[in-house]
């Protein structure tokens, strides 16, 4: 099924008449014969747009209730029923009442879109989503309602409805918008005129966007490349020289003068990267055009006047805006200029404005990225083979009679080897020198530098231009080889740091260091300052050398922002080398912000951590201790009583309950306190050798008789443990699954030696726990199933696993064989700690301090 059309009225505001233009299109339709009805179009009592209503078929309302109230919204099932051509379906951007098919309304639209029905609607200019922001800076009021852009932009039609500022008041002044006792408070707040005209103006510039998107789809689909003069655009042509400011101040003093005048301004940069434009400047200019509201293109062409015309072609470019030639006067032999060839082809539909600065006519003086390409080395050898090769070689072809043609190859080949070893200038020298010899050595008449036999001119001087020729095709292949080096490992050190950016593995140090060794210098520093007037601090540093304090003290700084710079010393980094360091500035600084977001995070995990624990020890005090507290309370209370006379049993019973309340009581508190300390990190276990069953005996005096079978061999070997801690942590496993194991069932507490492990194991054969709950069980306050409030705080497992680990041991959790939970004691056994023998010598670990 074909997808329906979407139709859209785009207003300024409420009240300019897009409802109305709505129906009124929906009547001319129903005209037409095309059967159109009303999904859900909302008149707000205004009576023209309510009698606009009268004719058209409208499908009844889904009533909804919402807090004590009904609303109606649109029935999205019924329309789709009644399948009709078009639908209307007022305010796109409204949301719908919670219990609808869907959140928002125009997500109705869009299945009723992909039903195949055409769907007519509206939508004021402050609804889009992209302009939440704006609107809110203007009238002071965020729009809680709002439609994706992408849904708008994706309209087969826009029609604007648009009214004047003052026309809209009017409206407004004689009711026709809102009820009389709103008309005040709306004309002096957001239907205040200055709100209306920028409101106005959004709905006229996003318009007038989408109209320019239509109209270069346009032209690409149909292939038109004449320029429309719809709108200026001006294309600026920078060469990354000085004067780009000017031109690009200059072109947007041109786009003012039009009404929605547009810059675009374009560097266009030779394919194979030879020559190139100062990184800073371009960067400076870039600035410069995006501050003046342009935009900034870069282009890659062999032929900049080419490039420039295409560039300025397809994006419907009416003005380009060039710089007068920096060129010296004997320069133009080469060739007429970017300036004059753009002029010359530019066209009738396309105006050049050539602009004089202060670099006319001062030589290029661009940088071209030469530098020591062959290295110093090879330079030497390629001179020595240019210019004493050919020597040598003359004194040898003296003796031995070749013919010139032989001649003129054996010197060309000292050329092309002078070229492969040196490079252009070595070879050209080598090709100069070696024409004066053969021509004085071999060309009649001899030993005079002059030629008898034109033919011989021609071969020298083809022997030259073979020279020349193979020196630059070398020179240039030498040039492409190094640079091609040089991207290559920039390409490596960059995938390097965005890896790092997106997962975050190099901590700070780590990335100062990388730094330090890839450009060999002696130390690396991230250095930060609050302001212009602080002094400089050190985030961060790597290597050696002297501290540095400031920014100047250090070989090499690349600032970072206003109030940072990396800094570096050992040697002066040339040119070339600033655009990698200063990406590696840009991610140091990511590095440290990403530490102090970390920072910050675990200070609020430990926070909210704290906050969680004291909100869980409020609920416990407030039952689980008040429990047992109210009991003694009122065991005492009874036996204080002088109205009841009780009698032995009944006394004995009531101590009895006061002793169990205190001793609940006791636990409580105990757990708690332990709890405290862990938190804190202030258990400092005394670890000493001592047997396992002499512990865990003692931490069953606490359950019920009979409730606990005991199975600990005397023969385990002996574990490093704090007494005291392992009683506890038994203790308390031993209470926890007395507490959920059947009457009928006890629990079974065994021990075994493992390897270097003494494990003691605590079986139950309650209803076990889950996998995905196993490792929830040992977090504070956390009670399995349905425990009662009775049965304690939830603490006894972690306090257990709290002091395991403090021991250097582990505590889990497993799956008891037939059913039940099994918790799991890891002890070190006596003589097993790290450390203790290695390689046959005794090293001792440092003493343990004592509890």
């Amino acid at each position: 099924m074909a997808r329906g059309k979407l139709r859209i009225y785009l207003g300024a505001a409420p009240g300019v008449g897009k409802t109305y233009a709505m129906l009124s299109e929906a009547h001319r339709r129903v005209e037409r014969g095309t059967d159109c009805v009303v999904g859900f179009v909302e008149h707000h009592d205004r009576p023209r747009t309510e009698v606009m209503l009268h004719g058209l078929e409208q499908v009844p309302r889904r009533q909804l209730e919402y807090r004590g109230s009904r609303f109606g919204e649109m029935d999205v099932d019924a329309v789709l029923r009644r399948a009709p051509a078009v639908a209307l379906v007022d305010e796109l951007a409204h949301t719908n009442v919670p219990g609808s098919r869907n959140a928002k309304r125009w997500q109705d639209v869009e299945e009723l879109l992909s039903a195949g029905i055409d769907v007519v609607s509206t939508v004021n200019i402050q609804h889009l989503e992209s302009l939440g922001d704006v609107v809110e800076s203007i009238t002071g009021v965020r729009q809680r309602e709002t439609v994706p852009d992408e849904v708008v932009r994706r309209a087969d039609q826009i029609e604007l409805v648009d009214m004047s500022p003052e026309a809209l008041r009017r409206r407004m002044a004689h009711g026709n918008i809102y009820k009389p006792d709103k008309v005040d408070a709306a004309l002096s707040n957001y239907f205040r005129p200055g709100n209306l005209t920028a409101l106005r103006e959004l709905a006229l510039l996003w318009v007038a966007d989408r109209v320019d998107e239509y109209l270069n789809a346009y032209r690409s689909e149909h292939r038109v490349s004449k320029i429309w003069g719809s709108r200026e655009r001006i294309v600026v042509g920078l060469t990354g020289g000085p004067e780009g400011r000017t031109l690009i101040r200059r072109a947007a003093r041109l786009a003012e003068k039009g009404a929605g005048g547009e810059v675009l301004a374009v560097y266009i940069a030779r394919s194979d990267g030879l020559t190139s434009a100062s990184p800073k400047e371009l960067a400076v200019q870039r600035t410069l055009v995006e501050d003046l509201g342009g935009t900034f293109h870069h282009v890659v062409g062999d032929d900049i006047p080419a490039a420039l015309l295409d560039f300025a072609r397809g994006v419907n470019a009416t003005q380009i805006v060039l710089g007068s030639s920096r060129r010296k006067a004997w320069q133009y032999v080469f060739g007429p200029g970017v300036g004059a060839t753009v002029a010359r082809e530019s066209g009738p539909d396309l105006d050049v404005h050539i602009v004089t600065h202060e670099e006319v006519a001062k030589g290029r003086g661009l940088p071209v990225a030469r530098g020591a390409r062959l290295g110093r080395a090879r330079i030497i050898w390629g001179w020595a083979v240019g210019l004493v090769g050919p020597a040598v070689l003359a004194v040898l072809l003296n003796s031995v009679a070749l013919g010139l043609a032989n001649d003129m190859l054996l010197f060309l080949t000292l050329t092309v080897a002078a070229a492969l070893l040196g490079g252009l200038f070595p070879a050209l020298a080598s090709a100069a020198f070696g024409s004066l010899l053969l021509n004085y050595f071999y060309t009649p008449p001899l030993h005079r530098l002059t030629i008898a036999d034109p033919k011989n001119i021609v071969a020298i001087a083809i022997f030259f231009g073979v020279g020349m020729s193979v020196a630059s095709v070398v020179d240039l292949a030498a040039r492409r080889t190094h640079q091609a080096a040089r991207l290559r490992a920039e390409s490596e050190i960059l995938s390097f740091l965005a890896g790092n950016v997106l997962r975050g593995e190099t901590s700070l140090e780590e990335l100062l260091e990388r730094v330090r060794e890839t450009f060999a210098m002696e130390s690396a520093a991230l250095l930060e300052r609050a302001s212009d007037t602080e002094p400089w601090t050190c985030a961060g540093r790597a290597g050696f050398g002297r501290p540095l304090e400031r920014p100047e003290d250090a070989d090499v700084d690349m600032p970072v922002g206003d109030h940072m710079a990396l800094a570096l010393t050992g040697r002066v980094l040339p040119a070339e080398d600033r655009r990698v360091l200063a990406a590696f500035a840009a991610q140091a600084a990511v590095a440290l912000d990403r530490r102090r977001l970390q920072q910050e995070a675990d200070q609020a995990r430990a926070l909210a951590e704290g906050n969680r624990i004291r909100t869980a020890l409020l609920a416990a005090v407030s039952h689980d201790l008040r429990t047992p507290l109210a009991g003694i309370k009122a065991s005492v209370s009874s036996l204080r009583s002088d109205d009841v006379e009780w009698s032995e049993e009944d006394r004995a019973e009531l101590l009895a309950a006061i002793e169990e309340g205190a001793d609940r009581l006791d636990h409580l508190v105990g757990n708690l306190l332990d709890m405290s300390r862990l938190q804190t990190g202030t258990v400092t276990p005394l670890i000493r050798e001592i047997d396992v069953d002499e512990v865990v005996p003692m931490a069953l005096g606490g359950v019920p008789e009979g409730s606990v079978e005991l199975d600990v061999p005397e023969s385990l070997p002996m574990v490093e443990v704090d007494p005291g801690l392992l009683e506890r942590s038994v203790a308390n496993l031993v209470e926890n699954a007395v507490k959920y194991s059947p009457r009928d069932r006890p629990v079974l507490v065994s021990a075994s030696a493992i390897a270097d492990r003494v494990e003691v194991r605590v079986v139950d054969r309650g209803p076990g726990v889950p996998d995905e709950a196993k490792d929830r069980i040992f977090e504070p306050f956390q009670r399995y199933g349905d425990a009662p409030r009775g049965a304690g705080v939830g603490l006894g497992l972690a306090v257990a696993r709290g002091f395991a680990e403090a021991m250097g041991g582990t505590l889990d959790a497993e799956d008891t064989p037939g059913g039940g939970l099994t918790m799991v004691l890891s002890l070190r056994a006596a003589g097993s700690r790290p450390g203790a023998l290695v390689a046959g010598r005794d090293i001792a670990e440092p003493e343990r301090q004592a509890s």
